[in-house]
Order: structure tokens, then C-alpha cells, then sequence
């Protein structure tokens, strides 16, 4: 048995499909609490709930907790491997009658919910097995009928625990249903598995979503029938949308995959994530990790819901994206880049690409928007003539600058095609026609878009033959009588 003093904490997802957002932060809060106090978390995979089980979800929730580098202490368990062990315990519980077997049917059940809605009364499970005979229980066994097995609850009284974050909870033990521990088909249900796990691995906290709330009085009658400590619970806020309507599918991306494959960091996502519903009591934003297991307090947390805010998720990505160093950036960025078809594989100029990323590194919000920003540089470009135009400036000034810039350019030997060259003879021509004539409609003509980054660089890294074709098709668009 484990020393009761540790702290001990889980993460306990149910493998039904990818890794929600909001469940990696309840990781994250249980991580933190655990480290903070020199304790253990352990992660467990909850999947004994075969109908909603999805094939390779567990894998892949060990995977993509794994690119956090947060490791969990012992595990992963499956509770799958374990059900002998369920089964044995509630029958235990029977035996010292704190739970009793039903026999009631699915249409008995139906029926009875359908009566209760009618008279406007909560539908619960009317208790009709609770009191069978020990003959009648055996004859039902005997004949092969299906049963469950029903957690024997009192029917008076009130379930009252302390909540880490909400203080004071109580649930009256009338609302409370005769919970189903073991299925017909001999698998446990949530609420017995999870339970009995808590109490084997000897947790001492459970932090999770507050949707579980309403499950804790079933799992402290749970542990009160077995004669087990009860764990001290913290239930952290749901994630909202900004309209504050739960954060969910419908209303755009939940899955952890998703943020990743857009080319979020994860230690974008950690200080995040960490930030949604936990207070640190001071403006600071940017928090590094061992700056979070220092100040993280469960009791910060928040009662209330809180707003995913996706343009503070895209700051804070872009300030994460800065402090890289090019050389990790630019490994970072190339799978986006030979996504998007811009380059292939193995077939590419690394340092060309390292210059390109340098370029767009302050600018970048999502790795995922690497080709849109850079594609300029890779394909042909196109754009609306008169966006060569800047403010005031006709058109026959507009082309008569852009052979002026032809011609200082052409000038420029090969060898000394460099941005600091390309902008000293540019600000000559600068001086006497002005900063925007001259820079806007090259950096248009180099780059067909409103920003990119200097005219200069792009310069650069282009070379002076597409350079000085892409200053010529554009005077060839001016040439368009269209316009």
C-alpha cells in the first residue's frame, strides 16, 4: 500500500474519441498540483464502456499527452484488464446489503420513466427489486434471467462534501437513483470502476470537470458502502465559447490534435490553457513551467465558466513562435510547407528556407499559416493591377518608378544582391520620389500582397533574375488598358 500522506492525483480519460481541450487542462491542473507538492499522478484509461469505445483512441491519447512532455508518474492502467476484480466487489457490497440484483427488463424500465414523466415526477428507478425475497432472487438466477447490480442507497437523509472550489456542496438523497454498479453483461459502470480504482491506487485528490458534480454523491455512498476514506474533490470550471455557451465541436475545434495540427505550441497550449479558469492573483501572462508549479493554487481556480478566447491563443502562440531559434522554427515549419505543395521533400534548399522563415518568424501566429505567408517566394504570383498603386500615385508615375527601380537594381552585380545593397540604392530613388512610391509597389510587385516583409529581402532571397521578371510583369499589368 502507498504511504497515505502522498499526494496522489489521476487523469482518467474515457477512450471514446480524441483528447478534448478542456481534458487537457484538467491533465495540466492535476500535473501541476502533483509536482507542486511532490506527489504522483497517475493516468488511467477508463474503457470500460465498450459501446462508446473507439478503436486506436487510447493510443492516441497516450500519444498526444506524451508531445506535452509532461510525464505521468505510473500507469497507463486499463480498467479493461480489471473487471474480475469489479465484479468480485460488488458482489461483496451484495452480500452485505448495500446493493441488491435487478432483474427489471429495458421495456419495464421504459415503461416506468414514461409513467413518471407523465405525473411530472423526475424519472428514478422505482426501487421494485430492492426488497425480492432471497427465493424469489434465486429462482430469477436459476431460470438465466439478466440482472444488474443496484447500489442500495438510502432513501432519507443528505450528502454533504467540501468542493476545493465551490466550498460547501449537498445533495439530497431523494434525487439520488439506485445506481447500476455491474451491467447485465458483467462489466462495471463508471461510477464502481472509478471508485474502486480511486481507493486501490490510494488517491487523495480527484480534479476534474465540474460536469462530474452531480456524480459525487453517488461515489462518496459508493465508498461509505465499502467502509473506504473518502478523497477531497475539486471540480474546475467548463470551457465557453465567447457566446458562453459550452465549448463544443459544433461551435469549432475541441480536440487537442486539432490546436497541435494547426501548428499551436505546446507550450503555448500549457500556459494557456492553465490561464482558463485559474487566477494567479497578478497581471502576468507568459508564465514558464517551472514558474507554474511554483504558483499554481487549486484555490484560484474559479467557479465560473471560462471564455476560450481564440485571439489571445494566437498572442501567445506568436510570442512563443519569436523566442525559437530559427533552426528549431524552420524543422518546425517544413512538414506545413510540403503540405501545402511548395516544396517537396528532400528536395529543397535548407538555407534558402531558413531565410524565408526568418522573414515571416515575427509575423507568424499558427505554423499552419507558413504556406499562405510564404507561397509568394515558391509559386507564381498574381493580383489586381491597381494594388500596384499607392494612395495618390497615377498609374504612368506608378510604371515609370518601377522601371526606375528596374534599372538601380540591374545594377547591382550578382554577387552583391543582398537586402542592405538593394535598400541603400532604394532609398536613393526613395529620397527624390518618396518612401511609399517607391516601396509599396515593389513589395506588391515581388510579393502580390497588401504585407509581406520588406521589399528588400524578399529581394534578396528571390535573386535578381525573378526579381527583376517580377518588376516587369508588373509593369506589364500597368501596360493593361483594363485598368
Amino acid at each position: 500500500m502507498f504511504k497515505k500522506k502522498t499526494i496522489r492525483v489521476r487523469f482518467a480519460p474515457s477512450p471514446t474519441g480524441y483528447l478534448h481541450i478542456g481534458g487537457l487542462r484538467t491533465y495540466l491542473y492535476n500535473w501541476l498540483f502533483a509536482k507542486q507538492n511532490k506527489g504522483k499522478i497517475i493516468l488511467r484509461i477508463e474503457d470500460t464502456d465498450r459501446k462508446r469505445q473507439v478503436e486506436g483512441a487510447a493510443e492516441s491519447l497516450i500519444k498526444t499527452l506524451k508531445q506535452f512532455n509532461l510525464p505521468w508518474d505510473e500507469g497507463p492502467f486499463f480498467q479493461s484488464q480489471k473487471v474480475g476484480n469489479y465484479r468480485s466487489l460488488a458482489q461483496k457490497l451484495v452480500e452485505h446489503d448495500k446493493a441488491y440484483y435487478c432483474f427489471c427488463t429495458s421495456e419495464e424500465l421504459e415503461k416506468t420513466r414514461q409513467e413518471q414523466i407523465a405525473k411530472k415526477i423526475p424519472p428514478q428507478y422505482n426501487r421494485h427489486c430492492r426488497n425480492l425475497t432471497e427465493k424469489q432472487i434465486k429462482e430469477n438466477i436459476k431460470s438465466g434471467k439478466p440482472y444488474v447490480i443496484r447500489l442500495k442507497v438510502p432513501e432519507q437523509g443528505k450528502i454533504k462534501f467540501k468542493d476545493l472550489i465551490r466550498n460547501q456542496v449537498e445533495f439530497d438523497l431523494k434525487t439520488i437513483d439506485d445506481q447500476i454498479l455491474l451491467k447485465s453483461d458483467g462489466w462495471p459502470t463508471y461510477h464502481l470502476a472509478s471508485v474502486i480504482d480511486d481507493h486501490y491506487m490510494n488517491i487523495t485528490h480527484v480534479i476534474r470537470g465540474e460536469e462530474w458534480l452531480p456524480s459525487v454523491p453517488k461515489h462518496i455512498l459508493i465508498y461509505q458502502a465499502f467502509k473506504w476514506p473518502v478523497p477531497k474533490f475539486a471540480h474546475v470550471p467548463l470551457l465557453l465559447n465567447p457566446d458562453h455557451s459550452k465549448l463544443s465541436k459544433r461551435q469549432g475545434d475541441v480536440s487537442v490534435e486539432d490546436y497541435l495540427a494547426q501548428g499551436y505550441l505546446p507550450q503555448t497550449l500549457i500556459n494557456f490553457l492553465v490561464l482558463l479558469g485559474w487566477n494567479p492573483g497578478t497581471e502576468q501572462e507568459i508564465f514558464s513551467l517551472k514558474q507554474l508549479i511554483k504558483k499554481f493554487s487549486i484555490n484560484r481556480i474559479q467557479k465560473s465558466g471560462a471564455i476560450f478566447n481564440r485571439k489571445k491563443l494566437d498572442w501567445l502562440n506568436g510570442h512563443y513562435i519569436r523566442k525559437i531559434s530559427l533552426k528549431c522554427l524552420t524543422k518546425l515549419c517544413l512538414p506545413y510547407l510540403i503540405q501545402a505543395n511548395l516544396i517537396k521533400k528532400e528536395e529543397y534548399s535548407l538555407k534558402k528556407i531558413k531565410k524565408i522563415i526568418f522573414l515571416e518568424q515575427e509575423r507568424l501566429k499558427r505554423l499552419d499559416q507558413i504556406g499562405e505567408l510564404t507561397s509568394f517566394f515558391f509559386e507564381k504570383i498574381d493580383y489586381t493591377p491597381t494594388l500596384l498603386l499607392w494612395k495618390e500615385t497615377t498609374l504612368p508615375e506608378t510604371k515609370e518608378i518601377l522601371k526606375q527601380i528596374k534599372d538601380l537594381l540591374n545594377k547591382i552585380p550578382l554577387s552583391a544582391f543582398k537586402n542592405k545593397k538593394i535598400l541603400k540604392n532604394l532609398n536613393i530613388l526613395a529620397k527624390e520620389r518618396g518612401i511609399g512610391q517607391v516601396f509599396w509597389p515593389l513589395r506588391v510587385c515581388l510579393s502580390g500582397k497588401k504585407a509581406s516583409p520588406p521589399p528588400e529581402n524578399i529581394a534578396e532571397i528571390l535573386g535578381k533574375e525573378k526579381t527583376l521578371q517580377r518588376i516587369d510583369q508588373a509593369i506589364i499589368k500597368l501596360d493593361d488598358k483594363k485598368i
